[in-house]
């Protein structure tokens, strides 16, 4: 018991910061300090309007990104992650605020935060590495679809229509603006967008996202555009932490949607954080350091009012760009947004609804990189139908749904390519010493087949209806030196078709069965059923001498010369005794 708590603790203990995380945070400050200062000014629009597309209120996403972004910036496992509200957890809560209510998704994102630090103590984060690149690239062009439809409403200055099919909610938000346009909203929003779009191209250096907002804002108040609507008045400052909105009996009915978040929390951020690794030279993230850090991040958010967060990945790369190096600008982010939160909320909340919409629909546009959609879908086309299914799947589900049907036809696809692989080719006898008379019966009455490659469920059945089909013969020789792995299907089949040829009065030898092929099919009785009614030898040659025997036995063959003293019998393998004829 005591061993068992010393190691459970020794791996929670390497999921909390040490001495080399402090160390980097105490080189050079400033520039990270000033890399903050630039993601932060990023990060203040999007976190206000994704707070707005889930639900709660531009409130509850500046407190998902300052509570939640500075907890995963202590104990994520990446010193380079900014994590707050993204469009891809937005997309997921929209359904559960319109099932749950708001109180129902604090409460997912509390439990959600629980189930990401079981995944970190069961070391899980490595497994998320797996998921194929044309599940990432559906999944994120389905993302944009969904993120740039959702603000549809807002760009058009109308109210949001009941749904939580977001094709449906954005078809009657366009129904709605025709009846009653309201241009001025749809012109800021339509602003907003292009200057981001094209400020990007020219000064990619320059946030735009925030100077657009602000000048945008600008505007409104100047021009007094009422039909601008702005996002209305926020509190000067964050809520105290409370846990009023759980409700112990509802646990059970929001598991599933926790899942989800926890899932789609998991994949962000690993994905992320991989990006901000492509991005530089020597950092490496910890999989499940950054899976314990934004399991932290969404237990400690909901108790301040905030979303679930997980790691973002434009800010993370805006964070890398503009020169950050540890865990101190991520801190900085967040310091900076709480500065905000408390000095300047009065001017934040004149900000129109509008002006937010035309920042998120420019993010959803620069989300989708043509380029690397174009290379994916001319890959293959089991790549293209994977990124067109997720993507698909992304639009009419939701994202959870994406990932695992994506997942799944990838896998299908890919054991489909693999079951071609298996070969099961009819061989020519070797000559040896024979004579050519003797050889040309021996070729009359033995067949050799070699198994190349998997002998799994994918491919066996194929195997089992050439084997059977053997006509002709007396003896069936099975080279399986070279089968890459076998599972129980290839064991049973390869079991039912010895007893097949056996009842037909054909004996089967077998030989070079690998030792973890012999585990397999021994487990399941086919290795059994060769000792009983065929034979299995180490080498190809041995079977073919006991085949010879076996015809000489049953007076198929003339009998050879006797052996000098110098050769031996063949034997087979694992003693088994010699052939006997068959019945």
């Amino acid at each position: 018991m005591t061993t068992a708590f010393g190691r459970a603790w020794v791996r929670f203990a390497s999921l909390l910061p040490g001495p080399a995380d402090l160390a980097g945070v105490r080189r050079d400050p400033r520039r990270n300090l000033l890399a903050g200062l630039t993601v932060a000014i990023v990060a203040l629009p999007l976190a206000l309007g994704f707070g707005v597309s889930s639900g709660l209120g531009a409130e509850a996403g500046l407190a998902t990104a300052v509570v939640a972004g500075a907890v995963a910036a202590v104990f994520g496992g990446s010193d380079l992650q900014v994590s707050g509200p993204t469009g891809a957890m937005t997309v997921v809560l929209v359904p559960i605020v319109g099932r749950y209510g708001p109180t129902g998704v604090l409460t997912v994102g509390l439990m959600a935060g629980v189930l990401l630090v079981g995944l970190a103590v069961l070391r899980a984060g490595k497994y998320m590495r797996y998921v194929p690149a044309p599940v990432v690239e559906g999944f994120t062009l389905g993302i944009a679809c969904v993120i740039g439809l959702q603000q549809i409403p807002n760009a058009l200055g109308v109210p949001k229509p009941e749904g939580d099919r977001v094709l449906l909610v954005a078809w009657r938000a366009l129904e709605e603006f025709v009846r009653h346009p309201n241009w001025t909203a749809a012109g800021l929003a339509a602003a907003v967008a292009a200057v981001m779009l094209l400020g990007a191209r020219w000064r990619p250096a320059v946030p735009f996202s925030i100077v657009a907002v602000i000048a945008a804002t600008v505007v409104a108040q100047l021009a007094h555009l009422d039909a601008a609507k702005p996002i209305g008045e926020l509190p000067a400052g964050l809520p105290a932490p409370s846990l009023s909105f759980l409700d112990p009996g509802s646990l059970g009915t929001l598991l599933a949607p926790a899942v989800a978040v926890a899932a789609l929390a998991a994949l962000e951020s690993l994905l992320s954080a991989s990006v901000a690794d492509g991005m530089t030279v020597g950092q490496r993230h910890d999989p499940d350091r950054e899976l314990f850090g934004q399991g932290l991040a969404n237990i400690a958010a909901p108790l301040f009012g905030g979303v679930p967060a997980t790691g973002a990945i434009a800010r993370t790369a805006v964070n890398v760009r503009t020169g950050a190096s540890s865990r101190l600008a991520a801190l900085a982010h967040a310091a900076v947004l709480a500065a905000i939160v408390f000095a300047a909320a009065p001017v934040v909340s004149r900000i129109p609804l509008a002006a937010l919409a035309g920042v998120l629909l420019a993010t959803a546009i620069r989300m989708v990189e043509v380029g690397s959609l174009k290379a994916m879908a001319r890959a293959t086309r089991s790549d293209a139908l994977i990124l067109v299914l997720t993507a698909m799947a992304t639009l009419a589900l939701d994202l959870v749904y994406a990932v695992i049907i994506g997942l799944v036809v990838a896998g299908a696809l890919a054991l489909r390519a693999v079951a071609k692989q298996a070969r099961f080719d009819q061989v020519p006898l070797d000559r040896g010493d024979h004579s050519a008379e003797e050889h040309a019966l021996l070729a009359e009455h033995i067949v050799a087949y070699r198994i190349d490659g998997p002998l799994f469920f994918a491919a066996a059945h194929r195997f089992l209806l050439e084997l059977t089909e053997v006509a002709d013969v007396r003896v069936v020789v099975l080279r399986m030196s070279r089968v890459s792995t076998m599972d129980a299907t290839g064991a049973l089949v390869l079991k039912d078709a010895v007893d097949k040829l056996h009842r037909r009065g054909i004996l089967v030898l077998a030989s070079g069965i690998r030792p973890g092929q012999r585990r397999v099919l021994d487990s399941l009785g086919a290795l059994d059923l060769l000792s009983r009614e065929g034979r299995e030898y180490p080498t190809t040659p041995d079977a073919i001498r006991a085949a010879r025997e076996h015809l000489e036995t049953a007076g198929l063959l003339p009998a050879r010369t006797p052996r000098t003293s110098g050769e031996e019998a063949p034997r087979p393998a694992h003693g088994s005794a010699s052939p006997r004829p068959s019945t």
